[in-house]
């Protein structure tokens, strides 16, 4: 039994190498890709529209509306890059129905590089809603003396949201694996489906904190400006 899938490796040489976490990773980022490109490929803007149409707009429609509960006015302008979060973190929990397929959000490497993601996307909308000048300033609210509080808040949320998915996935992966070799086969059929519900509250609650936390830099001009 491996805690983490980068403790499986494929192919080394020197310090390159490629482990079950790349693997995994490239896998769901393939498979995503082309089931966007072949679910949209019939989408229609007039007359009739499919069913899967239908049902891919209400989600789409009920995403948005969660950005903008929120706090993002236009959430059109952050659905791809939060909606893409929450669909990754969510297959990849759905993924752990597949034998011997390890989920990449297992690793903390790529916890902590989903982490980053948001760490980047916070500032790059703040500045491009507000401007370089407002966005800075308002790590120095409500005065100078709290700039080091601020950026030392941005970090620690920032680990704090990748050690939070990492050790959620990691464990139920894990204890899933030790049910299965100890208990009989129904009990920890049910436990795989609590852990795939447990999976998708996951995502949604790494989706909700990344949108937190964008509303949070893109609020301060909005305030301003009132």
């Amino acid at each position: 039994m491996h805690l983490s899938p980068d403790e499986i490796i494929f192919w080394q040489m020197g310090f390159a190498k490629i482990n079950a976490t790349m693997v995994s990773t490239w896998f769901l980022m393939l498979l995503m890709v082309a089931s966007s490109m072949l679910i949209t490929r019939r989408l229609s803007k007039v007359g009739a529209r499919s069913r899967l149409q239908n049902l891919l707009e209400v989600i789409v429609t009920t995403i948005e509306g969660q950005l903008k509960e929120v706090g993002l006015d236009h959430p059109r302008d952050y659905i791809g890059f939060l909606g893409t979060l929450f669909l990754f973190v969510a297959v990849a929990s759905l993924s752990t129905i597949i034998p011997f397929y390890e989920p990449p959000t297992g690793s903390l490497s790529t916890t902590v590089a989903l982490a980053l993601c948001v760490f980047v996307a916070v500032p790059l909308y703040g500045v491009l809603r507000q401007g370089v000048g407002r966005y800075l300033k308002s790590y120095l609210e409500p005065n100078f003396i709290m700039l080091p509080f601020n950026i030392i808040g941005e970090v620690t949320r920032t680990i704090a949201l990748a050690v939070r998915l990492f050790g959620n996935m990691m464990s139920g992966t894990l204890i899933m694996g030790i049910l299965l070799a100890i208990t009989p086969l129904l009990f920890p059929i049910v436990l795989t489906l609590l852990g795939l519900l447990t999976g998708m509250v996951q995502a949604y609650i790494f989706f909700t904190l990344a949108t937190v936390y964008i509303a949070a830099a893109t609020d301060a001009g909005r305030r301003k400006k009132k």
